[in-house]
């Protein structure tokens, strides 16, 4: 009879973190709080108009997540790259795509991003290296070793942030963008966003070993793993990994433990996990962490009163903004009745 295998404890690290990379200041963490806050709102708002009919196809929010973008893309340049599946709205807007664009793209306006012809799913920007969100489950990843591949071929220093799901983990294609990036030692760093749901299987259906990073050890790979509620933390170990990629031109492996508030899109109520559990996940909300941590640092309730009433500025500017913006001619064509 065969052994059971032992999977891992999903919430323990490779290797515990020196606490001092905690340390921060309001004026570092303000702005990644701002950040994840736009995101959340435009979330919340493409979520609203969705519901109203005034987006149509797809749609997948991060609610939840956004700590792991805005923290590992803090973590690079303007000129490196950020790789991204459907999920990345926020990985956008963290890259400085605006909310204008971003919300006029998933209305399918000609002022959206890719004048409206890409959708929710397929955001992508040359002016801020956002190489894009792919549908395809997994199919990205070979597209990211392969930026990765031209910047080593012409020397200039630059990488690959590729986000992915832990779903994707079991797909081909990230196998061989593994391999590619392990024998070429390319400087991408491949994060898998581990929300614990693929779709809406949890990943003790999914996966025999629940720990992504180990996939990583069969390439010889340096892996990392851990939460992804504190936007501090995420930034700290995945600059870690991008300095690897950058000084020495190899990759890694980076898991981060995270969670979706909602269902996996807008048509998934999310019914397959319980009150208690969502709950229990909002209570370690990466916003409000963050929110707390810039009151004990010496912000005011006044300046962060300012801060969100900003944001909330922003959103609804590009609210109107994509609602009084053109439709993009295909879109009319199949979605605007006159």
């Amino acid at each position: 009879m065969a052994t059971a295998v032992s999977t891992p404890d999903p919430s323990k690290r490779v290797e515990e973190e020196d606490p001092s990379i905690l340390e921060t200041t309001a004026e570092e963490l303000a702005p990644l709080y701002r950040q994840m806050l736009a995101i959340r709102r435009m979330e919340e708002a493409a979520a609203k108009a969705y519901s109203q009919g005034k987006i149509g196809g797809f749609l997948h929010l991060i609610i939840g997540q956004e700590a792991v973008c805005v923290g590992a893309t803090a973590a690079i340049g303007h000129d490196d790259y950020v790789v991204a599946t459907y999920r990345e709205h926020g990985h956008a807007y963290a890259k400085g795509v605006g909310a204008r664009p971003i919300l006029a793209e998933l209305y399918g306006k000609k002022t959206g991003v890719v004048k409206g012809l890409g959708g929710s799913m397929h955001i992508f920007d040359k002016a801020t290296n956002f190489l894009g969100g792919y549908g395809i489950v997994g199919g990205h990843v070979p597209i990211a070793a392969g930026a990765a591949f031209a910047s080593k071929y012409r020397g200039d220093g630059r990488v690959v942030l590729c986000f992915f799901g832990e779903g994707a983990s079991t797909i081909g294609g990230f196998a061989e963008g593994l391999a590619l990036a392990a024998l070429w030692k390319l400087p991408v760093v491949l994060i898998c966003e581990n929300n614990q749901y693929s779709m809406g299987t949890p990943t003790y259906r999914s996966l025999a070993v629940e720990d992504v990073s180990l996939r990583a050890l069969a390439h010889g790979m340096a892996r990392d793993r851990f939460d992804g509620d504190d936007v501090i933390k995420v930034k700290r170990r995945v600059a870690e990994a991008v300095e690897r990629a950058r000084t020495t031109g190899e990759p890694t492996l980076v898991e981060v433990v995270t969670y979706r508030f909602r269902g996996h899109s807008m048509s998934d109520p999310g019914l397959y996990r319980t009150k208690d559990e969502v709950e229990e996940w909002k209570r370690r909300d990466p916003l409000s962490r963050s929110r707390e941590r810039l009151l004990e640092l010496g912000m005011t309730e006044g300046k962060l009163d300012e801060l969100e009433a900003d944001v909330k500025a922003e959103i609804e500017d590009a609210v109107k903004f994509a609602e009084d913006s053109e439709a993009a001619d295909e879109y009319r064509k199949y979605v605007v009745k006159e």
